[in-house]
């Protein structure tokens, strides 16, 4: 992927205890809110003084997103600065689209699901919702939450903050909206590497939490578990990292666990047919009229078999992959973009990159087309009881139908990827995710006052 520009110095956002913060609105006299969903101030004094109040040592920071959102995409880290200041990037709540789609990875993740408690319905998701979507929209402002605020997040900016809400296929009977359920949340079928535990798969209710500060992650996740009071209660939990922007010398494709450059060939906003793969078009779908520029997310906990794959030379996990280990390359030469040549043979006639490669089997060229928007976290919960490291991928993936994306591509690999001797899916979910809430709405209001 070619490297993107270096963004500009900014102004952090103002602080939690500080004068009138933003409100994800609209945006005051000298400030402009680009379309990507970053605001940046033009006043060089303000930024001075807020610079020192933040204690930071500089104020460039990450862009997410430009037009169309075409800046910052999925296993692609935001631009920033090396060891810059990202307390003052802030990503707007309302859009067309939810937040935590389109922006780049983000350092720090939660992901948590809940089910509405016994006599909750459809009333009382309506009013959690209401909550939720308010408390997202305050936090992302870099303001605090409006009651019994924890002060975690004091001192800090908004970190690039993006809190996003998703339906389960269960919800829609506990709320008796089972007419407005999509066709396209049918459960998942069974899969060969699946071993999944149920008590941390699927959910009525999902939530993604992602931002570039631990703190101020932690403190979104703690005022959600506060909204959900009577009405919800937590049925799984999970918490992610990736590498934090601007830790490179140039921003550069992620890498996973294994050491491996993870999401080159991901779709980009600026492809042609990126929103067909993605969204949910606002019409001409079989899917319900509230799904529209919503997108459909498949989570799923995929344990990595570190011991056993570290035991491997670097040859044999790169041909494992099909890519090389240093930069992303395909085996069959070039650079990370280069065009990979599945026909290329070796002097001995064998293939450069073998017909169970990774790389090779996931290529939309091999699957019918089939895409889909991976936006990922890492994640390391310690030893377990056999001493080995319970590590692995937080994989979320973003689609307009799972059937055509996440499906298609799982069963190619169920049938002989060399990967999956490594790997073990241990949990799963999907979840519909409503596209963006305007401004005097809450998330899902289509859905459930409709």
């Amino acid at each position: 992927m070619a490297d993107q520009s270096i963004p500009e110095a900014r102004t952090p956002a103002t602080p939690r205890d500080g004068a009138t913060p933003l409100n994800g609105e609209t945006a005051p006299h000298g400030e402009t809110a680009l379309n990507g969903g970053v605001r940046e101030s033009s006043s060089h004094k303000e930024g001075i003084s807020r610079r020192r109040l933040f204690g930071t040592a500089g104020a460039t920071g990450l862009v997410l997103g430009a037009a169309g959102g075409a800046v910052g995409y999925a296993a692609r880290p935001a631009e920033a600065t090396p060891l810059s200041s990202l307390g003052a990037d802030q990503v707007m709540f309302h859009g067309k689209h939810q937040p935590g789609i389109l922006q780049g990875l983000q350092a720090r993740g939660h992901l948590i699901a809940f089910d509405l408690t016994a006599g909750a319905g459809r009333k009382e998701a309506a009013a959690l919702l209401r909550r939720w979507s308010e408390t997202a929209r305050r936090l992302m402002a870099g303001e605090p939450a409006q009651q019994d605020d924890t002060d975690v997040a004091r001192d800090a900016g908004p970190s690039s903050l993006t809190i996003t809400f998703g339906f389960g296929h269960s919800f829609f009977a506990r709320t008796g909206l089972e007419k407005q359920r999509p066709v396209a949340l049918d459960p998942l079928p069974d899969f060969s590497s699946d071993q999944l535990d149920k008590a941390r798969s699927n959910g009525d209710l999902w939530v993604q939490i992602g931002a570039h500060d631990a703190l101020v992650a932690f403190h979104a996740l703690r005022a959600i578990q506060k909204d959900a009071g009577q009405a919800a209660k937590v049925r799984w939990q999970m918490n992610g990292f990736n590498r934090s922007p601007g830790a490179t010398a140039h921003p550069m494709t992620a890498r996973n666990l294994m050491g491996q450059m993870d999401g080159t060939r991901n779709p980009k906003p600026t492809d042609a047919d990126f929103a067909e793969r993605v969204f949910v078009p606002e019409s001409g779908t079989k899917d319900p009229a509230w799904m529209a520029n919503g997108s459909y997310a498949v989570v799923r906990r995929i344990r990595m078999l570190l011991d056993d794959w570290e035991q491997l030379s670097v040859k044999e996990q790169e041909d494992v992959i099909g890519r090389r280990k240093s930069d992303g390359a395909p085996l069959s030469g070039g650079t990370e973009t280069t065009e990979m040549d599945l026909e290329k043979t070796d002097k001995a006639g064998n293939l450069v990159v073998p017909l169970n490669a990774h790389a090779r089997i996931t290529r939309p060229d091999q699957n019918g087309g089939a895409a889909m928007l991976r936006r990922p976290f890492s994640y390391h919960d310690g030893i377990d009881a056999d001493g080995v490291p319970d590590a692995g991928l937080l994989f979320i993936c973003w689609q307009a139908d799972p059937l055509r994306g996440f499906v298609t591509v799982q069963r190619k690999l169920d049938r002989g990827d060399a990967l999956s001797t490594f790997i073990r899916h241990e949990a799963s979910g999907l979840f519909a995710v409503p596209g963006g809430a305007a401004e005097g709405e809450y998330v899902g209001q289509r859905l459930l006052e409709g």
